[in-house]
């Protein structure tokens, strides 16, 4: 690779920042967190972010597709670009920061895992239960909690599957 190489942006990079843009505002939206009670904390943020990218790629995934893979892992990797970027600017050292977004990239994979596996099941509760646990590591999740996150997983995975991969691969997407 010559030195213009170095300059290169991946293929998808752009359209794969696009679409993460989109499910970190999906998951910042105030509901969340005033009316379900997801704690507005990094770690509550994460944890919905985790929810709507790890939704957003297992939709991408569906396709079997080398494209849509493309893509899914663009998203992937702008979340994690993203991560090491607000990591260092929350002040975590350099020396540290590989090796909290490491754990942070296990901890979404076991997410994403987790939650699929119970949407593929149609379990419902074993979603609302694997949400709460993530969500309210500290507290006991609010009445009722649970169960609304895994009611917005669910509805939120059935629109994501009713989008057309074109449109995906555009970078146009819909969380609500």
């Amino acid at each position: 690779m010559g030195l213009l190489g170095l300059f290169r942006r991946r293929p998808h990079e752009r359209i794969g920042f696009e679409l993460y843009g989109a499910a970190v505002a999906a998951a910042r939206a105030p509901g969340f967190y005033a009316e379900i009670g997801v704690p507005d904390t990094a770690a509550g943020r994460f944890e919905l972010v985790s929810l709507h990218v790890g939704l957003l790629i297992r939709r991408l995934r569906a396709e079997r597709d080398k494209t849509a893979d493309a893509l899914a892992q663009a998203v992937f990797d702008a979340m994690f670009g993203d991560m090491d970027v607000n990591l260092r600017e929350m002040g975590i050292g350099d020396l540290s920061v590989g090796k909290r977004v490491k754990m942070l990239w296990e901890g979404f994979h076991g997410r994403a895992q987790t939650y699929a596996e119970a949407l593929d099941a149609g379990d419902m509760t074993a979603l609302a239960a694997a949400l709460e646990r993530n969500i309210w590591v500290k507290e006991e999740a609010p009445a009722g909690a649970g169960e609304a996150l895994a009611g917005h997983a669910k509805r939120l995975s059935e629109l994501l599957a009713g989008q057309d991969v074109a449109a995906l691969l555009r970078g146009e997407v819909r969380f609500t």
